[in-house]
């Protein structure tokens, strides 16, 4: 394929402010063989007359109503009417690289099926980011300049949902957009892990990502973090963990109160370990919390760090290398 078709789906709901910004930066790409299925998610603004406008001037761009509700139905919809060999999602509120659809694609052509397309992102607002967001963007981007993301998928999600492209081949593979499980991104971040698509390294920002305080991501409930607690243990459960080995939570944190907890409902035993001199001793759910020094005495243990201080998590990490023990082997931070 010289220049493959590229269908960028646009799920979008009252962002009628940002969305000529994000179609405007779509046709303005360098690489020119796309189409955009937008899907109006029951706005209540003049999205959908907006976008109605673009595509009555770009046949390239098709709009859709959707015909059920949320973000998932959405992308179903859209990817039902795409036609494209290659699969990305575009968020409504953000704006594209010039290069971006053509440094995705050309990764595609190169190195082939059975591998992800990944850029990197850079997050902006009129107020200015949070060092959260600063964190988190220079984190994710350092995954990608080495295409290593997989390494630490149970922190946090490591596929930019607006910033990756597959082969709809690969994408079928993996589910598409089946699943009724939200995060939506993150759950196909751990399918696309799953199914082994190996993630191609990018040193280039090629999206664009706006932050703001009704984005849906910081809005809407089903990006609460029980959520994400949520997939990261399902995922754990199904592709990571070996039951022949004793598995320890290390935290009695929030976050590993909840994996207790989970765990606990799935009648799954551990031992629950920390370092806080303050609950050593402690019941919690009736199970003891224990000293760390005892995962020495445990034989080839498996442990999920719930730690979320990042000093902590090096020590952590250092203490658990010293025992010879190997992340996303061993031990996973699942934050």
């Amino acid at each position: 394929m010289q220049n493959p078709l590229i269908s960028i789906l646009i799920p979008f709901k009252n962002t009628a402010i940002f969305l000529s910004e994000c179609l405007n930066s779509i046709k303005d790409q360098t690489y020119t063989n796309w189409e955009v299925i937008a899907i109006d998610d029951h706005s209540t603004d003049n999205s959908l007359q907006l976008v109605q406008d673009f595509a009555r001037n770009d046949q390239r761009i098709r709009v859709f109503k959707n015909s059920g509700v949320g973000i998932i139905e959405a992308l179903r919809l859209a990817y039902d009417k795409s036609q494209g060999d290659f699969i990305t999602r575009m968020d409504s509120d953000d704006h594209m690289a010039l290069e971006k659809l053509l440094v995705l694609a050309r990764g595609l052509q190169t190195y082939g099926r059975g591998h992800l397309a990944v850029g990197q992102v850079r997050y902006f607002s009129e107020r200015g980011i949070s060092n959260g967001y600063a964190r988190y963007e220079k984190w994710l981007n350092e995954l990608t300049t080495t295409g290593t993301n997989y390494a630490e998928i149970y922190k946090e999600c490591v596929i930019p949902s607006p910033c990756w492209m597959a082969y709809r081949t690969d994408l079928d593979r993996c589910g598409a957009f089946e699943p009724n499980r939200y995060p939506e991104d993150y759950d196909l971040t751990f399918r696309f892990y799953e199914k082994g698509l190996k993630c191609i390294p990018c040193n280039t920002i090629l999206h664009h990502w706006r932050d703001y305080d009704t984005r849906t991501s910081r809005t809407s409930e089903h990006y609460a973090q029980n959520y994400f607690l949520d997939i990261k243990l399902h995922y754990f459960l199904k592709l990571d963990r070996e039951i022949s080995r004793p598995l320890v939570i290390w935290g009695a944190g929030n976050k590993g109160k909840a994996i207790a907890k989970g765990l606990q409902n799935a009648q799954i035993d551990f031992v629950w370990l920390c370092d806080n001199p303050n609950k050593i001793g402690k019941s919690i759910y009736g199970q003891d919390l224990q000293h760390y020094s005892l995962l020495e005495q445990i034989e080839h243990p498996q442990s999920i760090i719930t730690v979320a201080n990042t000093a902590a998590q090096k020590e952590i990490g250092d203490y658990l290398r010293q025992l010879e023990q190997k992340p996303m082997t061993d031990y996973f931070f699942f934050c």
